[in-house]
């Protein structure tokens, strides 16, 4: 057990270790159908149908019971419709939604934590109905062909739709699935001679892919405002070959003296493969003035934010101003036992979507074949050091030598993992907090200051080029 907060509270972490009811089966269900993706739906084997079989019997006693047995019926015989497939999306997805429930109904028994109901939004109008067909007419061709039997003819048949939702502010985000999505198939290409499918990945993007085609799936962003002050934990870079974003996990103490909330802020930027390491941080700054808050361990305050219902600040600088100096280390210990979880949207409700925060302390790191583990009660924790970004000062090794550590509980590969967003840890004989967004305002640190340096200079070259480029 490890102390949450000043009152006395504990975190079960035996409860994270414990085998939760009818999860393999699920996951293996899922696992089965996503095989017979791979392997396409034009010509389903007696695998497939096998696999189509199972889905029928893991939503028998589910509101989709009868359309699911319909569309694998059709699927088994080569002869889905879209419409079939759709609903075999919509089956999988709901399966993984309750393996996330499940997952997350755990997390709250070992953190004490109560989280908000889920609100739904008006969907409001549908536009472009003829690019949401298109689109599921060509998701609907990848299904038949499956990932083994996909070519360059099938992929780029994803061009002309993703070329007219860009532009389209409603669409741009499905656009921008569509476009990823495709752009990682293509690189694949011919599917015939992978040596390694990823499986699960690619049936995730299909099936969020293939329900966003429905009218009105996607639902309304914005859901109200909110005026507090936001006290920031910590934050999680996620950074790709051609995008960036920073998302900064944080507890906001209401102004009506209402319980404090668990919510988030992101900003995402697209960047050059040449600007690795601290230089990420140049591409983001300008977009989000609570990191240079985040940098400098203060709070913001915060007036007529607007927020999703599922947490999500949809940030805008003139709702916010810097605050007072807070610690995220006593937010952790003090706040963040008494705050209350976002829900997620429903077709955000995934296993790997679970990013719950928690404050660790008391623990034991051992490290066992390169793979770290805090031992909390005789329960182990795998700290998930892959995680950490290079981006910033917090490293493996402060991590293991750490004496406290504010973390996101993850599920991947299995098992719950933590991912270090800050820790206390033994710096020159004195205690001192590292964090891994410490250098997204700015930083005085050596090696931060020269990697951003670096970056600095790589991003003035392809300025430069690129205006040669337009001039032409």
């Amino acid at each position: 057990m490890v102390p949450d907060g000043p009152g006395g509270d504990v975190m079960r972490t035996d409860f994270l270790s414990a085998p939760v009811d009818g999860l393999d089966e699920a996951l293996a269900v899922v696992d089965a159908f996503d095989r017979a993706l791979a392997a396409g739906l034009l010509r389903p084997q007696p695998a497939q149908a096998a696999a189509l079989g199972q889905l029928v019997d893991a939503l028998a006693a589910s509101p989709l019971a009868s359309r699911v047995a319909e569309a694998a019926d059709k699927a088994a015989a080569g002869a889905a419709g879209e419409e079939h497939l759709l609903v075999l999306a919509a089956a999988r997805t709901a399966l993984l939604g309750a393996a996330h429930d499940a997952l997350a109904a755990t997390v709250g028994e070992a953190t004490g934590r109560g989280r908000d109901k889920w609100t739904a939004a008006d969907p409001g109008a549908s536009g472009a109905p003829n690019l949401l067909a298109a689109a599921r007419s060509w998701l609907a061709d990848l299904a038949r062909s499956g990932w083994r039997g996909m070519d360059h003819d099938i992929v780029s048949g994803s061009a002309p739709v993703v070329c007219a939702m860009l532009p389209d502010p409603a669409l741009r985000r499905f656009g921008v699935l569509l476009d990823g999505f495709a752009g990682e198939l293509a690189a694949s290409c011919p599917g015939a001679l992978l040596e390694r499918v990823p499986v699960r990945r690619w049936a995730d993007l299909w099936s969020r892919a293939m329900l966003l085609t429905h009218p009105g799936a996607a639902g309304a962003a914005a859901t109200g405002t909110v005026t507090g002050r936001l006290l920031p934990l910590g934050v999680d870079l996620h950074e790709h070959s051609t995008a960036a974003q920073a998302q900064v996990h944080a507890v906001l103490e209401p102004a009506d003296g209402s319980a404090p909330r668990l919510v988030r802020a992101s900003v995402s930027a697209p960047k050059p493969d040449s600007v690795v390491g601290a230089g990420i941080w140049q591409l983001l700054r300008p977009h989000l003035s609570l990191l240079a808050a985040v940098a400098e361990g203060r709070a913001m305050d915060l007036v007529e934010m607007p927020v999703t219902a599922g947490g999500d600040l949809l940030w805008r600088d003139e709702c916010a101003r810097p605050g007072e100096a807070a610690d995220p280390f006593a937010t952790a210990r003090v706040v963040l036992p008494t705050a209350v979880g976002a829900p997620l949207a429903p077709l955000e409700r995934h296993p790997v979507r679970l990013a719950e925060p928690v404050f660790l302390e008391g623990y034991t790191a051992q490290e066992d074949d390169g793979v770290l583990a805090f031992t909390l009660a005789g329960h182990p924790i795998t700290v998930d050091t892959g995680r950490i970004p290079v981006a910033g000062p917090l490293t493996p090794q402060a991590v293991a030598a750490s004496t406290a550590c504010i973390g996101l509980l993850r599920w991947d590969a299995g098992a719950f993992r933590l991912q270090p967003l800050a820790v206390e840890t033994p710096v020159k004989r004195k205690t001192a907090a590292v964090h891994a967004g410490a250098w997204a305002g700015g930083t005085t640190d050596k090696a931060g200051a020269k990697a951003e340096a670096a970056a600095t200079e790589a991003v003035a070259v392809l300025r430069e080029r690129a205006g040669k480029l337009l001039r032409k």
